[in-house]
This record gives structure tokens, C-alpha cells and sequence, in this order.
């Protein structure tokens, strides 16, 4: 699996990059599947104390996922972004049937 983490006009963090890389490989281990993941770390001003986002994008066989989450830290947008990715990995890996 290929990672590509982006910082949009946000400076770089190694701690977060490194949180992100572990989170992704937890979720690598549970689906193999996985090719390739693009994310995206944005920052947004918002009246409501969010605004870090933090979008990813996974390709594997058939389309592609996407799920995205904005939240009052990024460690907490990664969590929830992943966790939403989880759960569309589940309902795919359930209607997709191996064939022998």
C-alpha cells in the first residue's frame, strides 16, 4: 500500500504524519485489498472551534472510497475519517464475492 499524506496550506507535522501512517496500517491489515491512499490535511477557519479536515482517499478494485471529517483537532479528524472508511470497507467487502 502506497501513502501519500498532503499538507494544504498547513506546515508539515512529522508526529502527524506518523500517527497516520499507524492508523492506515492497522486498517491495511484487516483489508489487503488496498492499493493506494491520498490524504489530505486542510485547515478551515470555522465560528464553531472545527475547521482541521482531514479527507482520504482509497483505491482498490472498482471505485474509488472517500470519506472525509472535520473536527476540533487532526488526531480526532484521522480517527473518524478512518472509522468511516472502516465501515464502507465492510459493507464492500460483503457484497464483493471471491471467485475460484
Amino acid at each position: 500500500m502506497k501513502v501519500a499524506i498532503q499538507f494544504v496550506n498547513i506546515p508539515t507535522s512529522e508526529a502527524l504524519e506518523t500517527y497516520t501512517q499507524g492508523k492506515l496500517k492497522n486498517l491495511e491489515k484487516k483489508y489487503e485489498d488496498i492499493i493506494n491512499v491520498t490524504v489530505f490535511f486542510k485547515r478551515e477557519n470555522s465560528p464553531k472551534k472545527l475547521g482541521r479536515i482531514c479527507e482520504m482517499e482509497l483505491s482498490l478494485a472498482g471505485p474509488r472510497i472517500f470519506a472525509s471529517s472535520n473536527e476540533k483537532n487532526y488526531e480526532l479528524a484521522v480517527k473518524h475519517t478512518i472509522s468511516d472508511l472502516e465501515k464502507q470497507l465492510k459493507k464492500r467487502k460483503g457484497v464483493l464475492k471471491p471467485y475460484m
